[in-house]
């Protein structure tokens, strides 16, 4: 849109008192900051017509760098410890005076977006960035305000992304040269050190995470969610591995969002305005959807070309696995805009249980549900990576850990408030190993749990008959349209059912120990989900 001096009076840099010799480039569409970018060495054009950029050193986010200051509004509510490690509030305050003085002689990319579909729970927000790709990025994964709304824009939140700009750790107070910190009272997130865009995605997610169940009694929630013709929303929880995008990529069904959601009194609404999708190994064949969208306007990340050409190779991993791609939601056909449904009539919690002890589908009471929902429950099996050789245990809170400034049951007691006033119905969906552990077993057929959900969601199950698991409690359906009953029932795929019992005891031992670290703060009503020992 502009490019502005600082001398003027409209400068998006003024309430930061933040003065710079460089230029500032104020809410520039896709086009111009494409041309920043490949004017200032920061990319490339592909084939396709995206940008292709590289994030440096840091090819992830670094959870142990980031912070959250500690102050009168965050010290009795934040869930202190190896999630959110405090930040003293004198040390922000000079770390940031150093930050601006960094900028003072620095071109800026500034924009300002929204987080969240809902006007009445979104976030706005400004984001000064001394990358053009990354102010790209920010287009692309926020949600874009139309011109009327910028007229009389006013910023909720601020982020201060400088890749360039490293701490010391000796005389800033962080553990190393990078950081991502939170200020929940003067509403702002430095990053620095890092040139890894989903920092800033995850930092607003944090504060999001924060503010809506806090402040206003919404749901903040890590998951994908879809929409069928009939307004029947549909939630995703899993972990990596677990299936939760190709699940909730259904054609016959709109897309809400792939990543991070609200739920409010009236439904659940997107908080973002894009998608920010892994790339490795992707094929048109297995993501058409993904693979169409990254055209003209999108990112793809640490990606290398075929030698000789600028065609991306998806197969290549020399930078890293995380390759990533980040589009506009409009990209994807199905997207529906604005990205809000009604309130959820199903929610699928996926685990990719390596252990073939999880039926493939089951439902669960309220109680189970919080308590898994707390747990956030996969595994991980020999060869993802480095040293694993077996199958192992992971349990993440809420299907999110690494983003959640309150405690874990905070989010779990809000879940089944709401899951038993609108009567939605909770599913454990198993996308892992059945007829035995990995190495013994099989993964379950992809057409089985497409079965198993679509009859969940057509209400299918509603008639057939139920049998409670005998460790873990939940019903598990006796029937399925579209899949083999002996399917259904884990304990009788194996081939030794001795064998089975006593895995089905190992893991639920791994769920109780697993919970020690809640107990004292879970209600009995979360506590009657656990399994049997």
């Amino acid at each position: 849109m502009q490019d502005l001096a600082l001398d003027t009076q409209t400068s998006p840099l003024n309430f930061l008192d933040l003065q710079t010799s460089g230029k500032v480039h104020f809410n520039l569409p896709q086009a111009e900051l494409v041309e920043h970018a490949l004017a200032r060495k920061e990319g490339y054009l592909t084939s396709t017509g995206a940008l292709m950029a590289d994030t440096g050193k840091f090819t992830g986010r670094s959870p142990k760098d980031r912070y959250v200051v500690k102050d009168a509004q965050t010290e009795d509510a934040v869930w202190w410890g190896d999630i959110n490690i405090p930040f003293d509030e004198e040390k922000f305050d000079r770390l940031l005076e150093k930050m601006k003085a960094f900028l003072s002689d620095k071109d800026l990319f500034v924009r300002d977006a929204f987080a969240g579909a809902d006007p009445q729970h979104r976030l706005n927000i400004r984001v000064i960035n001394t990358w053009a790709w990354h102010n790209l990025f920010c287009h692309n994964m926020f949600l874009r305000p139309t011109q009327e709304e910028l007229a009389d824009f006013e910023q909720d939140f601020t982020i201060i992304c400088a890749p360039g700009f490293e701490a010391d750790p000796e005389t800033d107070g962080t553990k190393n040269p990078n950081f991502a910190i939170l200020n929940m009272s003067k509403r702002m997130i430095l990053i620095g050190g890092t040139g890894y865009a989903g920092e800033m995605k995850k930092g607003i997610f944090s504060v999001l995470n924060f503010i809506l169940p806090h402040e206003k009694n919404v749901l903040s929630m890590h998951c994908s969610a879809n929409v069928g013709d009939k307004g029947d929303t549909a939630i995703f929880f899993g972990l990596s591995g677990t299936g939760k995008t190709t699940l909730s990529a259904d054609p016959k069904r709109g897309l809400i969002g792939d990543d991070e959601h609200g739920w409010t009194e009236n439904g659940v609404f997107n908080f973002e305005g894009g998608c920010y999708a892994k790339v490795i190994d992707l094929s048109r064949e297995k993501e058409p959807e993904i693979w169409d969208a990254i055209r003209f306007g999108s990112i793809v990340e640490n990606t290398r070309f075929n030698p000789g050409t600028r065609i991306v190779n998806y197969a290549d991993k020399s930078v890293t696995e995380n390759t990533r791609t980040a589009y506009p939601i409009h990209y994807i056909p199905n997207a529906l805009e604005p990205s809000t449904a009604g309130i959820p009539k199903n929610i699928f919690f996926l685990t990719a249980d390596a252990f073939g002890v999880i039926p493939p589908i089951s439902k669960l009471n309220k109680s189970q549900a919080m308590y898994h929902f707390i747990s956030g429950y996969t595994a991980k099996v020999a060869g993802t990576e480095m040293g694993v050789t077996e199958p192992k245990l992971t349990f993440s809170a809420c299907f999110g850990a690494a983003f959640l400034p309150l405690h874990p049951t905070a989010y779990a007691s809000l879940f089944g408030e709401k899951m038993e006033k609108y009567e939605t119905n909770v599913w454990l969906i198993n996308t892992g190993w059945t007829g035995g552990p990995y190495g013994v077993g099989s993964r379950m057929k992809l057409a089985y749990t497409r079965a198993m959900i679509t009859a969940a969601l057509e209400g299918s199950l509603e008639s057939v008959d139920f049998k409670p698991h005998a460790v873990f409690g939940f019903e598990v359906p006796q029937s399925c349209p579209n899949v083999p009953s002996e399917v259904l029932n884990p304990r009788s795929t194996w081939s030794n059912p001795a064998d089975y019992d006593k895995q089905a005891s190992d893991l639920a031992k791994s769920f109780v120990q697993n919970f020690k670290q809640f107990e004292s703060y879970a209600s009995e009503d979360i506590l009657a989900g656990a399994p049997k020992i």
